[in-house]
């Protein structure tokens, strides 16, 4: 008749909205709560956060300013943020302590700017999700 089997359980695909890019770029990045710089460097970026090098202690969910310039361009992007992961540098794969931060308010011209810029940079493409051999 019908066997019942054990359900298994998929590796936990990445979706993201947006692809991210490499490259590295000076940041202020400030917490809301306390006013204190917690980042200095963009590691990536999109169209839709940044993952940003910090050694600083920062909760997820908590607002951040951010402010950068745009890619190849000597123009500034200021944007609501907040924190949407911490990573601890402890994973296989994680190269620093960092933290992922989704823009909350950005004005259609600093989209722009962030769009422009990103254009025909490389992808990253992380190592925690890279099947073996690739």
């Amino acid at each position: 008749m019908f066997a019942v089997l054990p359900p298994q359980t998929a590796p936990r695909q990445r979706h993201s909205r947006s692809p991210r890019f490499a490259i590295r770029i000076p940041c202020q990045l400030v917490r809301l709560r306390d006013f204190k710089l917690v980042g200095k460097t963009i590691a990536d970026l999109s169209e839709q956060g940044a993952l940003v090098d910090s050694g600083a202690s920062v909760l997820t969910g908590e607002s951040l300013i951010v402010s950068f310039r745009a890619p190849f361009s000597n123009r500034w992007i200021d944007a609501e943020a907040v924190v949407a992961r911490v990573i601890h540098g402890r994973r296989t794969g994680d190269l620093r302590r960092s933290f992922g931060v989704e823009f909350t308010h950005l004005t259609p011209e600093g989209r722009r700017l962030l769009h422009e810029g990103l254009w025909g940079l490389p992808a990253v493409r992380t190592a925690r999700y890279r099947k073996s051999g690739t």
